[in-house]
């Protein structure tokens, strides 16, 4: 199963464009981690055409409040269809099982050990800085995290999560996480 973990850093926020919809803002740069040949990548907006092979031969999209954000975003510049792609959303996962949200880099202390490098309107500042090789340290880092974060829970069928600073469980069950979709719909573009 090739599996494309990804995060998306944007040069606007909602209020610059007067909307809550993610599809409405502008894409910066995409980070993304490719299973076939484990290797991380980036992408600028006016370099999205590259990512979009890879895209098509994607089985499954894995990010952090990907559903309601990435994704949404994304698919308003890719040629094909996302939606047709399995998608995980870990953060969805989350609210599922323990019924709230939980922050990226609160999941990525209590279950991994590690930090974030920043929070996404530092990376709008970077980005407007014209400091482009610093949000993309930035995303690919957010992407490594939610990678590991996803294969910690296949592995373990649960993430950890600090609070008051006390480590918590949340369980998952990760048991469908690695099907294919069953469809003989494709999403490819002819890459």
């Amino acid at each position: 199963m090739r599996i494309i973990t990804f995060d998306i850093e944007t040069s606007n926020i909602f209020t610059d464009v007067g909307s809550n919809e993610p599809a409405d803002l502008d894409i910066a740069l995409v980070g993304a981690h490719d299973s076939k040949t484990n290797e991380y990548s980036s992408y600028v907006k006016e370099e999205l055409p590259a990512l979009w092979g890879i895209l098509s031969h994607a089985d499954m999209l894995v990010g952090y409040n990907s559903d309601h954000f990435d994704i949404p975003l994304l698919d308003k510049y890719y040629p094909g269809e996302l939606k047709s792609i399995k998608s995980l959303d870990l953060l969805k996962e989350i609210y599922e099982a323990l019924g709230r949200r939980v922050r990226l880099d609160i999941v990525a202390e209590g279950t991994l050990g590690e930090k974030k490098i920043g929070h996404g309107l530092q990376a709008l500042d970077w980005w407007n800085n014209g400091e482009v090789e610093r949000v993309r340290e930035y995303c690919l880092k957010d992407v490594e995290i939610t990678k590991k974060i996803f294969d910690y829970a296949l592995e373990n069928g649960k993430l950890l999560y600090k609070e008051l600073g006390k480590t918590k469980e949340v369980p998952l069950d990760t048991s469908s996480w690695l099907e294919k979709n069953d469809t003989s719909l494709t999403h490819t573009l002819g890459f």
